[in-house]
């Protein structure tokens, strides 16, 4: 008896095979009953016909419970192009391997706190299986697009020393005497890796120490950087626009089922191709106000709902360039053509999902980033002097940025909350922040 995975039955059209699965849902007549399967690689029905099979099989169908775990044995036929795996199971052997009693998220509506404590268990759920596939396609993509475009992964520690993107929100810890925090980026370390190999990237994860439960924010969260030597600011923003129209596109071409089932706009993501928008901050700031907006003026940062009518006044991503220096971190590069401005970009993704990639020319010249670490009240002589060197032995221009994985899954699928787009974004002990 072969044992396969429900993701292999296009292979077994017609034989007989053995699968291991989890009941996800039922439904039964009474002469036949519909057993829906999961086994992680996907769904499948399994059609058990009382004619066909003893009355204790048929018996054990009807009961069989929601998440109980089943081997289950038959023959691989075609749906008739009824699902999107286009095959089911008509079974003549099934054996319970442990029973589930009174599973608690059940088909009917929960609110999402309540799936989000039991995260641990809406894991399995269709939807959230769809969620993780897609996940997993946009991981799949970015090591692909990286490899090919010369770029070697590097992986800096999630234990530093330093704070480069301001000491507000950091996770501090006791390092054997001394202070040590959960790392915001790997940023710093990228840009030493890059004097060494040209073109890195590194992937993984970033704490930011902010409470907030809002459906845009994580504490904890993945992040992709890529770190390039000899790249300005204009080639900088063009391995973005190409990279996050790589990881669109092979999303919506292999994983299309998993989009339809959550109710994506396929055509906006076709739409995602470079090159994309680009709109100075200033020129941003004017739209705002033509908008209505009398809450912003020059110098302040952006929130949601002035990112969303950006976005919203175009149908791809969009670069917001040239931000003032007061707003954005010490290593950004001035703007040559005016020192109040700095060589940086956010990109804000389409329908509402706001900044999905920071990034900027960094600040290549010895001096001007000593003054500029003084000048935040960091250590230049501890914490940052490995950094400086950085400049003080074969400096050169460079570039790189930062993307937030979750929320671009949150974009890319069209969900609703970035909760959702991670595997586990609270601790199982049920620790709230």
């Amino acid at each position: 008896m072969t044992t396969i995975s429900i993701n292999q039955f296009k292979d077994y059209e017609g034989q007989t095979v053995r699968v291991g699965a989890w009941i996800a849902n039922k439904r039964s007549s009474g002469k036949i009953a519909f057993l829906q399967l999961r086994d992680g690689s996907g769904f499948a029905q399994a059609v058990v016909v009382k004619a066909d099979v003893a009355e204790e099989l048929f018996t054990l169908a009807k009961g069989v419970t929601q998440e109980t775990s089943v081997w289950v044995t038959g023959n691989v036929k075609s749906d008739g192009g009824r699902t999107p795996l286009g095959f089911e199971l008509e079974v003549s052997d099934l054996e319970v391997i442990a029973e589930s009693v009174d599973y608690p998220i059940t088909p009917k509506e929960h609110g999402t706190e309540f799936l989000m404590d039991n995260r641990h268990l809406w894991l399995r759920s269709r939807r959230q299986h769809a969620i993780m596939k897609v996940r997993n396609e946009i991981i799949r993509a970015t090591y692909e697009f990286f490899n090919k475009e010369g770029f070697v992964k590097i992986d800096p520690p999630i234990l530093t020393s330093s704070a480069p993107e301001g000491t507000t929100e950091l996770f501090e810890t006791d390092y054997f005497g001394q202070s040590a925090y959960l790392s915001q980026t790997g940023q710093l370390y990228m840009e030493a890796a890059a004097m060494a190999l040209g073109k890195v990237f590194s992937f993984g994860p970033t704490f930011r120490a902010e409470k907030s439960k809002t459906r845009r924010h994580l504490i904890e969260f993945w992040m992709i950087e890529p770190e390039m030597a000899f790249f300005d600011h204009d080639m900088s923003l063009e391995i973005q626009e190409q990279y996050v129209s790589y990881i669109a596109q092979s999303a919506l071409t292999n994983c299309k089922n998993e989009l339809e089932l959550l109710g994506r706009d396929l055509e906006k993501l076709a739409q995602v191709k470079a090159p994309f928008p680009r709109v100075r901050y200033e020129d941003a700031i004017t739209f705002l106000k033509s908008e209505g907006f009398d809450d912003i003026e020059f110098g302040d940062d952006f929130g949601a709902p002035h990112e969303t009518a950006i976005a919203n006044a175009h149908d791809q991503p969009v670069f917001i360039t040239h931000w003032p220096k007061e707003i954005k971190p010490f290593y950004m590069k001035v703007d040559p053509e005016n020192p109040e401005l700095v060589l940086c970009a956010d990109l804000i993704a389409p329908e509402g999902y706001g900044e999905i990639i920071g990034g900027s020319q960094r600040e290549d010249d010895y001096d001007r980033l000593k003054e500029e670490i003084i000048k935040e009240g960091l250590d230049e002589t501890d914490a940052y002097d490995w950094y400086l060197e950085l400049r003080q032995y074969g400096s050169v221009p460079h570039s790189g940025f930062g993307l937030g994985l979750e929320r671009t899954v949150a974009w890319i699928s069209g969900i609703e909350h970035i909760r959702e787009a991670i595997p586990f974004p609270r601790l199982l002990n049920r620790i709230h922040p």
